[in-house]
This record gives C-alpha cells, structure tokens and sequence, in this order.
C-alpha cells in the first residue's frame, strides 16, 4: 500500500508550497486517475511518491518504506516504476531488445532469466518484431510501449504513468491505457495515471483531482464528474462530453 500522510512540498525559492498537507492511500491492485490545471503538483506528487522528491513536511510510505530514508530509496525504485510523458527521456539503450534488458542487466539478473523475461516482454507488448531495430525509428505510440515494457519488466507493485499518452494519437492513447488495463488484471499492479483526459479518468477506479497543492475532489469517478462539474470547470479541469453537453443544455 502507498500511505500519504500530510504531505507537503515547496521548492527550493518558491513562494508557496507545491503540495499542501495531502492525505491519502492507494491500494494494490487499484487504479487511480489524477487530474489537475497546470501546476496544481501533479508530477510533483508522482515524484515524492516514487522518492525523486523528499517532502518538506508529512510522510509518504510505500510498504512500510519510507522515501525520507535514503537506505530505502533503492528497494522503492524496485517496487514503484514511473513513466514519462516524452518516452525518450528515459531510454538508454540503442536497439529495442537493449533497452528491454537493461534494467534486468542492472539488477545482475541470471542470464536465463532475463532471456525469458525479455521474451515474454517483447511479446506481451508486440515488440517482438522490432527487436533489432532502432529506436529512434520507432512511432511515438511504440516508443511509449516501449518504456511501459522496460519498467514492467522490473516486477514493479505500482505503476505511475506521468501524463504518458497526451503526447500521442487518439489510437495510441487507447491502446496504451487498453494495455495498462490488461496489466493491472493480469499481475494486481496499481496503477497511478496522472492525465488531462477524462475519458481515461473515466476508465479508473478512483480519481483525485488537485488544486493548488491540495486534494479538491476525491471519489468514483463518474461521481466526481457529475457532482463537481462546476467546481472543476472553474478549475480548468476538463470535463467529460458528457457532462459539457449537459451543462450547456
């Protein structure tokens, strides 16, 4: 389980806090949007959570690890897997079949088993016939797979993908989050999808919605929708069409 207690963020040189007292638990298995207008602290969240960020006050635990404990960073890691919006900023490697291995290579994992790993990856993400290619050659739909692939394969409890479809086609953004689904059914990992799509949103179990450093909204997330529509449009949240239309009418 992830356990937030009281979070809070500030930059260094900032005025105010980028995250302002959150509380909240995700658990394993779930899957949880989150929303929010340009800097309400959604990525800033997702970095205290995978501990790239250290919080200014509060505590933020992921199976009893602590992130303010440096002796736990690296076991965090393992267990939280994050991805980025723009996919080449995490890859290191040169062909495709490279890049899967690496963390498993990292880990000095046995090489019998990363080749299994890397098999069953390369197929359960339909990389396998591009194993030898080039990355750069790669679509942005395929490098985004791609990233997914290399972070699973790590066996990570949680997943957060950081706005990791809103560079995308319409397409490939279905068919990232119809792959984040399947993952989560087949392996119980949570899943933590920061989006400014409320139609993913939609597909979620629980959506948050930030404002300002702190926890506006909090629920299913049809219900969110329906109950705070004004409360988010005035918040640059965007709505479903659903609910725009019934606004209008």
């Amino acid at each position: 389980m992830i356990d937030v207690r009281n979070l809070s963020f500030r930059y260094p040189q900032a005025s105010r806090n980028a995250l302002n007292g959150l509380t909240f638990q995700i658990s394993e298995g779930s899957v949880t949007a989150i929303m929010g207008s340009n800097g309400s602290g959604k990525s800033t969240l997702a970095r205290c959570i995978n501990g790239l960020l250290c919080p200014s006050r509060g505590t933020v635990e992921i199976e009893d690890l602590r992130t303010d404990n440096a002796s736990h960073i690296r076991q965090i890691r393992q267990q939280v897997g994050m991805i980025f919006q723009d996919p080449n900023l995490q890859m290191t490697s040169i062909s495709v079949e490279r890049e899967v291995a690496f963390g498993l290579e990292n880990f000095a994992v046995e090489t019998v088993e990363m080749h299994r790993r890397v098999e069953e990856q390369l197929r359960k993400f339909r990389l396998d016939q591009y194993r030898d290619t080039p990355i750069a050659h790669l679509s942005a739909g395929e490098k985004q797979r791609l990233a997914i692939a290399s972070v699973v394969i790590l066996q990570p409890r949680y997943l957060i993908l950081d706005e990791a479809t809103s560079l995308l086609s319409g397409f490939s953004r279905r068919a990232v989050i119809d792959l984040v689904m399947r993952l989560r059914d087949e392996s119980r990992m949570a899943v933590i999808l920061i989006t400014q799509f409320p139609g993913e949103a939609l597909r979620t179990d629980r959506l948050m919605v930030l404002h300002q450093g702190g926890l506006l909204c909090d629920g299913v997330p049809s219900a969110v929708f329906d109950r705070e529509a004004v409360k988010l449009h005035g918040c640059g949240v965007p709505l479903p069409v659903r609910v725009r239309i019934e606004q209008e009418l």
